[in-house]
């Protein structure tokens, strides 16, 4: 009795909204008014030790094998949890204790293939067809997810104001689209890092298809095997994988990997605050090994390598966006999904995508473009950043 008193105390000051919580034994509590936003249904009892250790690890599995069902927007009441602050799900003690997790080159590999060597045909399903998995970047509310995949990248090329016929390394270069665009609309001679199978196989075959060979090449490899310079490092959504204990390395393996006066262009998740830190659903079943540094931590390890910071820029409601685009594709193919890769899944997925739109919304994580050169030297770059929206005649 007395645990079924402190679980209804726990949801009760969880979110800022209006929430209906049906429980095991059949009644609902309305919790922050009558009408209800949210509804939760909670078909089979969880210790409450376990509710209160790793909740967001025990209410996730919950909700992936149907035990817990949720009627209204994911989004919204993850994000209400988010702005309540100081509840049980968003002061999680996991996040104060970080477990021990190895990024040795074999584990990095492992981590990376866990997720993006699902398949190039289930994140063909939702993604746009340029098949970029990061944020995208809206220079307009009507651009479509490709467009502004297409603007993410050529912000980025932009930021570094290249010179055609130099080189360039791409840190985690995904499905390839940067490489591309580099070489294609730059002129510059592009390479590319990965450690998935499925993303190598795919890049290699664009890179033959576009008639590439010449200026594009793709390695399957840890990036800590690179032994060549370059005149322009590029890595996007990869310092989140190398974990906290390497985060230092990472940046000092970007200032290596330039030649005098080179030039970096870092774009990653970060916190604001304190960081999401490791999550351990997300550590579990999405990203294994993740880890979210903040920005003051980032930038410490960027001082620490000798590189020199010359620009910032948050995207957070950006990648708020995007994911909210990714969700609303996911949505019109989940039946497709759940025939192959079976319902808990699906509802992983689904809970991923919502979730993780929510944290970006209500602020608790953002996502950062570091740009940083070779220090001291500005070297090549224009004295204001206007001319990173200059657009061509």
């Amino acid at each position: 009795m007395l645990e079924k008193t402190v679980y209804k105390e726990l949801l009760s000051h969880a979110f800022d909204i209006p929430v209906s919580v049906t429980y095991w034994n059949g009644k609902t509590e309305n919790y922050g008014g009558d009408n209800p936003q949210v509804k939760i249904e909670i078909k089979k009892e969880i210790p409450l030790k376990e509710m209160t250790s790793q909740p967001t690890l025990v209410l996730g599995e919950a909700y992936m094998n149907g035990d817990i069902d949720i009627t209204g927007s994911i989004e919204e009441l993850v994000a209400s949890a988010y702005r309540k602050g100081g509840s049980f799900l968003t002061n999680n003690p996991f996040l104060k204790h970080l477990p021990k997790i190895s990024h040795s080159e074999k584990e990095s590999k492992k981590d990376v293939q866990s997720h993006y060597d699902i398949g190039n045909d289930f994140y063909r399903l939702w993604l746009d067809k340029t098949m970029t998995y990061s944020c995208a970047y809206f220079e307009h509310d009507d651009d479509t997810l490709e467009q502004a995949q297409l603007n993410k990248v050529r912000h980025i090329l932009h930021k570094l104001n290249p010179v055609s016929g130099k080189r360039l390394l791409d840190i985690g270069s995904g499905w390839g689209t940067l490489i591309f665009m580099a070489a294609e609309e730059f002129g510059l001679h592009a390479t590319g890092i990965t450690l998935s199978k499925e993303q190598y196989d795919y890049t290699q075959q664009q890179i033959k298809e576009r008639g590439l060979e010449d200026k594009v090449n793709v390695l399957l490899t840890d990036y800590r095997e690179v032994k060549d310079q370059f005149d322009y490092v590029t890595s996007v959504g990869m310092f989140e994988h190398v974990g906290k204990e390497n985060l230092g390395l990472y940046f000092q393996d970007v200032e290596k990997f330039l030649v005098p006066d080179g030039r970096a262009l870092i774009h990653g998740i970060t916190g604001q605050h304190e960081g999401a830190g490791v999550d351990p659903f997300l550590n579990k079943y999405i990203f294994p090994g993740g880890y979210i540094p903040n920005v003051a931590e980032n930038l410490t390890h960027i001082m620490n390598a000798g590189l020199q910071l010359t620009d910032l820029e948050p995207l957070r409601r950006h990648y708020q966006k995007t994911l909210e685009i990714w969700y609303d594709n996911y949505v019109k193919i989940i039946d497709q999904a759940e025939a192959k890769y079976g319902k808990p899944f699906t509802r992983m997925w689904s809970l991923y995508l919502q979730g993780a739109a929510a944290s970006f919304e209500a602020g608790n994580i953002d996502v950062m473009q570091y740009l940083l050169t070779k220090a001291p030297s500005g070297t090549g770059l224009p004295m204001t950043r206007q001319y990173v929206y200059k657009t061509e005649d």
